[in-house]
């Protein structure tokens, strides 16, 4: 019986890369377990107001030094707020876009994690 032919791939070639395949994708799932347990802190205001998200992007808590209470200036301590927040979450994309280029140098694939 004739070996089919798979668009220039061998039957051996083909298993070869699925195999190849099927290992990346183990890969790629390790590496988004590890970002998704991964925890990113930043903080603003020198100190003042500190975050730290998830890896999954969720705020896990934040930290308000009492001296940058101001009830007659909210706006700074929300600005300080968000700038925190947007860091730290911030670091977290920065993670997985490393971890990204790593699995696929070259490929482009920053948005599969």
């Amino acid at each position: 019986m004739a070996r089919q032919n798979f668009g220039g791939f061998g039957g051996g070639n083909m298993q070869q890369l699925m195999r190849q395949a099927q290992k990346m994708q183990q890969q790629m799932a390790a590496a988004q377990e590890q970002l998704d347990a991964a925890e990113y802190e930043a903080a603003s205001g020198g100190g003042m107001v500190s975050v730290k998200v998830s890896g999954k992007r969720e705020l896990m808590s934040i930290t308000i030094d009492p001296q940058v209470v101001d009830p007659d200036d909210i706006e700074m301590l929300q600005d300080l707020i968000l700038a925190a927040v947007n860091e730290a979450l911030r670091k977290g994309e920065d993670a997985r876009e490393a971890a990204a280029n790593r699995m696929a140098p070259g490929m482009g694939l920053g948005g599969m994690f």
